[in-house]
């Protein structure tokens, strides 16, 4: 039985009978599956000591602990260079290999419908441009896109589809774009200002998302939050709240909060007001569209201080209109302690996501699994669903995180479960090797993985056909 410490959940274990392919490479073959008694569970399932490759995570809100179930502890780790001895895994019958290296702070990577891979050096204030042949293991060719920018993270190709004439970037505080012709190594022209200002107050989490519904009339912006859990903003009477709910959306948070904490939307010229599209969503650092259902998905960072394993981070499908806890709330109805008895008006009110994911991981980029043909492309079974990157806890006694998952959809429909996919970045309690970022699917069907504690970028081909 596990402690009140960990959830309860179905670590599944892929018993893989496994030969070598052409090339040496291990080739995937059908595998049964075995469920371990719960006798036979990891005291601590959270634990980067028992992530690997085909782990599945199925995480309940009927198992979460009670606030403040054990100490909140300050963990970050110590960012090594990768042991000549450390090396990264992955199921039978995929490949990794180290694709470039030297990069500055690399964060989001985006892949234009031409094959070329575009990485937001956020460091570095700019957008750099890598080309690589289909099957490729390494980059041709490397160019700094455009640079002098403030932050950027976020990147987005418009108008969708296979000829976009615009790339979006997501500042810190402002959303620009740059003429784009397909080929283009370098930005043809200045930057233009979309949206000027995201928010009114600066600090706390600084990463920016942005995306486009499929239609193309629609451009949403993910903003974190400025701070852990709101803790000095400041309080309202019912009235004063009603008015606010009414003006910025239900459960959105004011003062030096406003903005923040939310998926925002616009349109892609900035033109019409921006305005609240989800509230109460802490820090969405990715957001992306599913390219078969038009629904916006995040993969969000939840609050900390409450113990190894609250709150849950998560990816969910997000509702227009929907709230998502923060501050007030956390995973439905349960109430932070912190802000007890102060918004009784949205008691019931806040959503639940799709998908929990263990405590703390810190889950950054996410995308749609979407090859259909190529000359690394997964089998049909990953088709339509979404890889995460985990950067890795700070927040937590056993680290956890610092990993690449699959989350597993059937038809549209996330099951609530998700699977380990890319571990190896920890060496111990203390060290780590890699950070994960960005996900990305490239031209040739590989997924493609930023990592920013050594600036590297990583590319996981399938070579079991």
């Amino acid at each position: 039985m596990l402690s009140i410490q960990s959830f309860r959940y179905a670590l599944v274990l892929s018993v893989v009978f496994a030969g070598l392919g052409a090339g040496g490479n291990a080739a995937a073959q059908v595998s049964p599956t075995v469920r371990l008694a719960s006798a036979s569970t990891p005291s601590d399932p959270g634990s980067w000591r028992h992530a690997a490759p085909g782990v599945v995570h199925h995480f309940t809100l009927a198992d979460l602990p009670a606030p403040y179930s054990t100490t909140s502890t300050a963990n970050g780790p110590q960012v090594v260079k990768q042991p000549a001895n450390a090396s990264l895994s992955v199921p039978p019958g995929f490949k990794v290999t180290l694709f470039a290296t030297g990069l500055s702070n690399p964060r989001i990577v985006r892949v234009a419908p031409n094959g070329d891979i575009f990485v937001a050096e956020t460091a570095a204030d700019r957008i750099r441009v890598l080309r690589a042949a289909d099957g490729a293991d390494t980059p041709s060719e490397m160019q700094v896109f455009a640079d002098g920018l403030d932050r950027p993270f976020g990147i987005a190709f418009y108008p969708p589809g296979n000829h976009p004439q615009w790339i979006y970037v997501a500042n810190n505080n402002s959303i620009v774009r740059f003429p784009y012709r397909s080929g283009d190594l370098k930005a043809s022209g200045t930057a233009q200002v979309v949206v000027p200002r995201l928010t009114e107050s600066g600090g706390g989490h600084s990463t920016r998302d942005v995306a486009f519904s499929l239609d193309g009339k629609r451009m949403f912006v993910s903003v974190g939050s400025g701070s852990d859990a709101a803790e000095d903003m400041s309080k309202k009477s019912p009235e004063d709240i009603a008015r606010w709910d009414a003006e910025h959306g239900r459960g959105a948070a004011w003062g030096a909060e406003t903005n923040r904490a939310d998926i925002l939307v616009t349109d892609p010229e900035g033109h019409q007001p921006l305005h609240t599209f989800a509230t109460g969503i802490r820090n969405g650092v990715g957001i992306a569209v599913d390219p078969d259902t038009d629904e916006l998905w995040t993969s969000t960072n939840e609050r900390d201080g409450l113990g190894d394993d609250l709150v849950p981070d998560y990816v969910t499908r997000v509702k227009a209109g929907g709230f998502y806890g923060w501050p007030w709330f956390y995973m439905g109805g349960h109430e932070d302690p912190r802000h007890v008895g102060e918004r009784p008006d949205l008691a019931g009110r806040a959503l639940n996501p799709d998908v929990l994911l263990q405590s703390h991981s810190a889950p950054l980029e996410i995308c749609f699994y979407t090859a259909t043909t190529g000359v690394a492309a997964f089998p049909t079974e990953y088709r339509g669903d979404v890889f995460v990157a985990f950067h890795g806890s700070w927040n937590r006694t056993s680290r956890t995180g610092y990993k690449v998952v699959r989350v597993r959809l059937e038809h549209g429909v996330p099951t609530g479960e998700y699977v380990d996919f890319l571990t190896g970045f920890v060496l111990n309690e203390r060290s780590a090797w890699g950070r994960p970022v960005g996900v990305a699917v490239a031209h040739d069907g590989a997924l493609l993985v930023t990592e920013d504690g050594n600036g590297t970028l990583w590319r996981v081909s399938y070579a079991g056909h």
